[in-house]
């Protein structure tokens, strides 16, 4: 393996873990978007807060740390998506910040009306996000960012393939989130609860599967480069990817849901990989290959020392967050924040 290839797979690594930890912080909007009333939706919207609430900053470190590894490793293409694609990515930027600010601002709400307003730009924000940050991976993935000079500016991510990977963005955060409430729900003992949010996880995740499958028809023309890859070397991932989301399916109907939290991870996980395969080894598509876009050798090694650091110094501190927010208890007698 490359130097330049080392460093790439380190981003990828960020872009997975982003996907799946931040995909499932995201996802949660959908279920608070869609909670109920004040009373109704008291409940499900302080389960949200549980969960979310000691992570949903954390998760972010991981899109810090692929843009930094990109526009280090990697200046021209990155400053070629800056150009073209930077329609979306403001886009998503303002939801991210939107989304974090409401958040925050809801627990505080002085009023009903002031909370609900908070809890709308939330759960609106928590979805608008993950769906540009997908265009942009369509636009990179079908090849409409030149390197050397500006893209449409609308075109570039307002295509079939970009449209798709919004869309299948926001439906597997939205069931990876609904399976990982349905757990914590079933786990602190709320079962009216777990059973509300199984029932809407499994309508989640069928739809998104449908979704999955009617979006591969437009890429053989659109994205030719992407199919190729997807019906090729990415195939054995499309398939493990297809039988851990049925088989997640399968599990949160069954009950199984500490089961179908990690083929749900699974799932979601060789999605991306898959796509990433697919591309390879193409940086952007069609124009510039891992290679020829890598910068200069010290600097990637350099990178590379920094990765190792960083997973040495972060990731235990990250884990045994997880783990705290995993034994905590929680109550829906507490305020639900945003209860509206």
């Amino acid at each position: 393996m490359s130097l330049a290839v080392a460093v790439a797979a380190a981003l990828f690594v960020g872009v997975v873990a982003y996907a799946v930890l931040g995909g499932a912080d995201f996802g949660s909007g959908f279920y608070d978007l869609t909670a109920g009333g004040a009373r109704s939706g008291a409940a499900l919207r302080t389960l949200v807060d549980h969960s979310i609430g000691p992570v949903w900053e954390a998760n972010h470190v991981w899109l810090i740390y692929v843009l930094v590894t990109w526009w280090t490793g990697f200046p021209e293409t990155f400053a070629a998506a800056m150009r073209t694609l930077v329609l979306p990515l403001l886009l998503a930027l303002l939801g991210i910040v939107l989304r974090g600010a409401a958040f925050a601002f809801r627990k505080y709400a002085g009023t009903l009306g002031q909370a609900r307003l908070f809890g709308v730009v939330f759960a609106g924000s928590s979805l608008i996000t993950p769906f540009f940050l997908g265009t942009v991976a369509g636009a990179v993935a079908s090849g409409r960012v030149p390197l050397e000079e500006r893209g449409d500016l609308w075109g570039s991510w307002l295509n079939p393939t970009s449209l798709v990977g919004g869309v299948l963005a926001v439906g597997t955060c939205a069931f990876l989130a609904g399976v990982f409430l349905t757990a914590d729900a079933r786990r602190t003992g709320h079962d009216e609860l777990a059973a509300a949010l199984r029932r809407r996880t499994l309508a989640v995740g069928v739809l998104t599967g449908v979704v999955v499958f009617a979006g591969l028809l437009p890429l053989e023309r659109d994205a030719p480069v992407l199919w190729d890859g997807l019906t090729g070397r990415a195939l054995p991932l499309v398939v493990v990817a297809a039988v851990t989301g049925v088989a997640t399916l399968a599990l949160v109907h069954a009950g199984r849901f500490g089961i179908a939290r990690v083929t749900a991870v699974l799932a979601v996980a060789t999605v991306i990989s898959g796509w990433g395969l697919a591309q390879y080894p193409w940086m952007l598509v069609g124009e510039v290959t891992i290679a020829e876009a890598a910068g200069a050798e010290a600097t990637l090694q350099g990178l590379l020392v920094v990765v190792v650091l960083a997973g040495v110094i972060v990731l235990p501190a990250l884990a045994y967050l997880f783990v705290l927010t995993q034994s905590e208890p929680w109550s829906s007698d507490h305020r639900a924040s945003g209860s509206g």
